[in-house]
């Protein structure tokens, strides 16, 4: 267990050797802190990988080529082309693939005009002092920019000889987050070129590697924590003084969350609710599993609960199927990520979440952008992965075993499904850029997250050393955990205005 995260659990827990994969916090704690962020030494110092990602790309965006230019690819590809510029290297030192240290420190040849030109046209582009991201670093995302316009005008040949490059100077092993996020992104980028090839994808999913990667992460940063315990907050809140309650997850995977919340329900002072859960997922034997362990779990507590497993995406499943009876108060809860769509058409989740009118809707959302073309979907995701894979390797080694299980296991599989199979938007049906805004719109009422929220996520950040750069910030009724200047995940929460 984590140093300090035996301040989050409760002192008379029940269990006498709970499994180390339910031994969750409570989330009841006094609010001391509204507003807090953990800075970095430098307090001004942003995360250099991510600034340089954003400059360049904005000198790249395709809205700066004339319209008619996507129906041109050579045209389109010379003003890319000529974009870049000085930026890109006449010379990237490849590795030898027959030495030993593939993740080691790369040797450099460059051409020395090429080298005075790159520090030129970086300085020009506004990014100077970034000591911390080297020359191989700054040239193998220039290169990868190369290879992802390539792509956005079906300029497959290009693509597929910038990214055989890429693939023998980039290892998701190497020391710098640089060069490791280049790799993951040239991965995902060469099966999205294979895909346009070969006219096929393959979007399963190992739910044993990913559930593995999400523990991992659970451990080595506080993204998911968060996520959990400010929504369980909201959730008790909610349920004050009801005693038929219902939750419906969106996404349950292994609902590693419940416990922690189940345990304080189990401990009210007006006694435990009667609780129904229904889980929706891809796997029912996933699904029956995660009810076994949960069931197992409230019957310790003598909690009375029953679970109701749900395959299919929460936006083509009939309200009918969620088993409402009188009388109890409903919370929706669905922690968004990129692994795949979960929900099916949003326009059809939003209208059953309207049927359901529930009491609570609690949503934290990845701060990315989803939508749009492929260009766009690119420039959004090489600007929040290359933030968390900064956020990891601020305190962890290259060679980190639970690092590289979170990267390989759970962000990659991201990256690769925004990618290589056309993100959650694959099937032709526009998706919401923020749930949130999309709530307010039909005429969901938000419900500010309390300062009891607000706490258990400072005692969540307490658990990491303060330099590790986290920042946490509370406003318009949301409350946001980033690194550094930039925030990745908002948890927000609503309720329906007819809410049971």
């Amino acid at each position: 267990m984590m140093k300090g995260e035996s301040e989050l659990i409760h002192q008379h827990t029940p269990l006498d050797q709970p499994n180390e994969q339910w031994d969750y916090c409570s989330p009841n704690h006094p609010s001391k802190t509204l507003i807090t962020e953990n800075r970095a030494n430098n307090p001004d110092q942003r995360n250099e990988l991510s600034q340089w990602v954003e400059q360049v790309t904005r000198q790249l965006l395709i809205e700066d080529l004339p319209e008619n230019e996507f129906s041109d690819t050579d045209t389109a590809t010379y003003h890319v082309s000529a974009l870049l510029g000085e930026l890109r290297p006449k010379k990237i030192a490849r590795r030898d693939c027959n030495s030993e240290g593939i993740g080691g420190q790369q040797q450099h040849e460059w051409n020395s005009s090429t080298h005075d030109d790159h520090h030129v046209a970086r300085d020009e582009m506004g990014v100077k002092g970034m000591s911390g991201l080297d020359e191989q670093g700054l040239n193998l995302i220039t290169l990868l920019l190369e290879g992802a316009v390539a792509i956005s005008v079906d300029n497959l040949g290009e693509a597929h000889r910038v990214l055989l490059e890429l693939t023998q100077v980039a290892s998701p092993y190497g020391p710098s987050c640089a060069e490791r996020v280049v790799a993951y992104f040239a991965k995902a980028m060469a099966s999205r070129v294979i895909n346009s090839w070969l006219g096929i994808c393959s979007p399963l999913i190992n739910y044993k590697t990913v559930h593995t990667a999400l523990q991992a992460f659970n451990n080595i940063s506080p993204f998911i924590k968060f996520a959990h315990f400010t929504s369980n907050q909201a959730i008790l809140e909610a349920f004050h003084r009801r005693d038929r309650v219902h939750i419906i997850d969106v996404d349950i995977m292994q609902g590693l969350q419940w416990p922690a919340l189940f345990h304080i329900l189990a401990t009210r002072m007006e006694g435990p609710p009667h609780v129904t859960m229904t889980g929706v997922g891809t796997s029912m034997e996933l699904l029956i599993e995660t009810g076994k362990q949960l069931s197992n779990f409230a019957k310790r507590l003598g909690m009375s609960f029953e679970f109701h497993p749900v395959v299919g995406k929460t936006g083509e499943i009939d309200i009918s199927t969620f088993k409402i009876s009188r009388g109890e108060a409903i919370a929706i809860h669905w922690v968004q990520h990129s692994l795949y769509d979960a929900t099916g058409p949003d326009w059809k989740t939003m209208r059953l979440l309207q049927q359901l009118s529930p009491r609570v809707v609690t949503l934290v959302e990845q701060e990315i952008a989803l939508g749009g073309s492929f260009l766009d979907r690119f420039v959004g995701s090489l600007h929040y992965y290359s933030t968390i894979f900064d956020s990891l390797g601020a305190f962890l080694e290259s060679d980190d075993s639970s690092r590289h299980s979170v990267e390989h296991g759970l962000l990659y599989r991201e990256i690769n499904n925004i990618l290589a199979i056309g993100g959650p938007a694959r099937n032709g049906e526009d998706k919401f850029r923020h749930w949130r805004s999309e709530l307010s719109k039909n005429g969901f009422i938000q419900v500010p997250m309390s300062t009891n929220s607000m706490a258990q996520a400072q005692l969540i950040l307490n658990m990491f050393p303060p330099a590790h750069g986290y920042s946490l910030v509370q406003g318009d009724g949301t409350l946001r955990l980033g690194w550094k200047d930039t925030s990745l995940f908002t948890a927000s929460a609503w309720t329906s205005p007819n809410s049971r």
